[in-house]
Order: C-alpha cells, then structure tokens, then sequence
C-alpha cells in the first residue's frame, strides 16, 4: 500500500484525511467524490465551500446541520428571500460561521440563482467535468492538485454570471465534493463509491 493511505478498523485502505476523526470518516466514506445533482443541492455545497475558504473542512461538516438550519435547507427560493431580518439572524447564529462577507455572498448568490431556469446550475457547472479517463487515479496527495485548468474556467464562468465569492480553489474543492472529480487514492476502498452502503441497507 503507498503513503497515501491507511487502514481503516474494517481493514480495509483509507485516504489518511479519511480516518483523521469520525466526522471525516463518513463524509469520506459516503459522501466525497459522490456525484452531486441539483440545483439546491449544488448551492448548498457552493455556499459551505465559500464557508470553509481560509478554515478547516471539519470546522464546517460539524456546523453542517447548524447551516442548513440557518439557510432553510438552502432551497435557493426560500434564501432568495431572506431580508434584512435574516441577515441579522445568521450574523448572530453561532451554528453558522458569521462571516459577514460570505453571509452576504451567500444571500446575493441565491437571489441571483432564483433568477437562473431550473437546471441551469447544475449543468453549468458539470459542464466544467473533466474527463475521467484523461485523469489518472492520483497515488499519493502530491498527485491531487489544489487548483485545475477546468477549476480555473468554472470560478470564471460562474463569476462571469455574477456568482460571488468562488475562486478557482473552492472550484475545485467543489469539484472534488460534489463528484466532478475523483480524488480518492488509487488504493482507497472508497474510489468509485467501493465503501458506501447500498440504500436498501442504511439505517432508517
């Protein structure tokens, strides 16, 4: 097994990231690298990705519920609607990050978003999937890159429509979240979805 990953408690191989805590654990196992479709589901995983920017990523997966709480399940409609009242609210929720220039980008993006057709961001941005077969499974984290040519171009496509507060690296971490991307190890159990439960058994 290279550097790059461990052994979980099943005995099964990890990207290390993925055993560092328990919260890391399931998002890695079921979640990261799972491709993502929709366009509220994508605006929530652009807004916690504009959150985490300058943070940890487990500073925001241990305060996701707090913000789906806070920004009403980010249905883009229900956000675009939020007045001056909401803001005060989030900017005063400890369950949320209170950045004030990413609580505002968030609320000027769903407004903005409320405005787009309906599919419209979700095939903008997976118009931005590269290609799997031209992208080697990466063997160790020197192989993942932080920024891509295809990140680059849709942090400029979506800044060019007036979407606020992405650049190319929270491009691509979102493109890594939301499955555009596969950036699980070449010995990790989970590439390819290896470790996630089938639906008809996860607990109800």
């Amino acid at each position: 097994m290279n550097d790059g990953t461990v052994l979980g408690p099943d005995g099964r191989p990890r990207c290390a990231w993925g055993l560092s805590a328990p919260d890391y654990t399931a998002y890695h196992d079921e979640e990261w690298g799972v491709p993502v479709h929709g366009d509220d589901a994508l605006f929530e995983r652009l807004c916690l990705e504009a959150f985490q920017s300058g943070l940890s990523w487990i500073t925001i997966l241990r305060r996701r519920e707090g913000f789906r709480r806070a920004f009403a399940g980010f249905r883009i409609e229900a956000v675009a609607a939020f007045g001056d009242g909401d803001r005060e609210r989030l900017l005063a929720d400890e369950g949320i990050i209170r950045n004030r220039a990413k609580v505002d980008a968030t609320l000027a993006n769903a407004r903005l978003l409320a405005d787009w057709d309906p599919g419209e961001l979700d095939a903008l941005i997976w118009s931005h999937a590269p290609d799997p077969e031209t992208r080697p499974a990466p063997v160790s984290f020197a192989d993942v890159p932080a920024v891509t040519d295809a990140s680059t171009a849709l942090a400029k496509a979506l800044k060019k429509r007036g979407v606020r507060f992405v650049g190319p690296t929270t491009a691509y971490a979102l493109m890594q979240a939301c499955g555009l991307v596969d950036d699980h190890l070449a010995d990790c159990a989970a590439r390819a979805g290896g470790l996630r439960v089938p639906e008809d058994q996860r607990p109800r």
